[in-house]
C-alpha cells in the first residue's frame, strides 16, 4: 500500500477552503495535513508539515505569489498548485516563474482536481487549457515564432510518436505501455525532446506540438 498523498490548502475564504478540504479528504489515498488563510500560514505549514502538494490562491493576505517564491526556494520538495479565480495572463506566468507546478481555475470539477493533484505529485506540470496557449507564448518569449526552422523537424520518429502522445495527455507510464518501452526509456526520450524544442516541461512541449511548432 502506498502512502497517502499529503495536501495542504491555503485560502482566505473559509467556506471554500473547508469545502475543498472535505472533498479532497474524502478521496481514498489523500490526507489533508494543513489549512491556512495567508502567505505566512503557507510558509509555516510548508516548513512544519512538508506536504506533497500545497494549494494556494493568488489573492490572499501576504500574497499567494510571495508565498510561492519563498516556499519554492526554501522547501522545493513541496509541489505548489495555484487554485484561483484569476484568469490574468500575468498571474499565470508569474506563478509558474515563481515555482508553481500547476495553475487551476476554481471552477474545476472535483474529480479533475484530484487527477491534477495526483499528476503534479508525480512530477507533471498543469495549466488550465483555456489559459495555456497564451501562457506558452509569454514564457517562451515567442522564440518558436522567431526561429526559421520548425523545431519539431529535429525530432526523431520515436520522439515524434512520444510527443504526439504527450499532446494527447498521456503520462510516461501510459506512453511506455503503448509503445512497448520502459518508463525509464520514455523519460530519457522526454529529456531529449525538451532540449530539442527548447522548452522547460512537457506542458510547453505538448502545446508546441499541438500548434505544429
Amino acid at each position: 500500500m502506498t502512502d497517502a498523498l499529503q495536501i495542504a490548502i491555503i485560502d482566505d475564504h473559509p467556506l471554500f477552503r473547508e469545502g475543498v478540504a472535505y472533498t479532497l479528504g474524502s478521496q481514498p489515498g489523500i490526507e489533508i495535513v494543513g489549512e491556512g488563510e495567508s502567505a505566512a500560514d503557507a510558509i509555516r505549514i510548508a516548513g512544519e508539515r512538508l506536504p506533497d502538494v500545497m494549494l494556494l490562491d493568488v489573492s490572499m493576505p501576504g500574497g499567494g505569489l510571495n508565498a510561492v517564491r519563498q516556499i519554492a526556494s526554501a522547501y522545493p520538495v513541496v509541489k505548489l498548485v495555484m487554485l484561483t479565480v484569476s484568469e490574468e495572463e500575468e498571474d499565470v506566468t508569474a506563478a509558474l516563474r515563481a515555482g508553481a507546478r500547476a495553475y487551476v481555475l476554481k471552477g474545476v470539477a472535483a474529480r479533475e482536481l484530484v487527477r491534477i493533484l495526483r499528476a503534479v505529485a508525480a512530477g507533471e506540470v498543469y495549466v488550465t487549457p483555456s489559459l495555456a496557449a497564451t501562457v506558452l507564448l509569454e514564457l517562451t518569449g515567442g522564440s518558436s515564432r522567431r526561429q526559421q526552422a520548425n523545431p519539431l523537424d529535429e525530432l526523431t520518429e520515436r520522439e515524434r510518436q512520444i510527443i504526439e502522445l504527450v499532446a494527447g495527455g498521456d503520462s510516461n507510464k501510459e506512453i511506455a505501455a503503448q509503445l512497448h518501452l520502459s518508463e525509464k526509456t520514455v523519460k530519457h526520450h522526454m529529456t531529449n525532446i525538451l532540449q530539442k524544442l527548447q522548452v522547460r516541461n512537457r506542458v510547453e512541449a505538448a502545446l508546441l506540438a499541438r500548434s505544429g511548432g
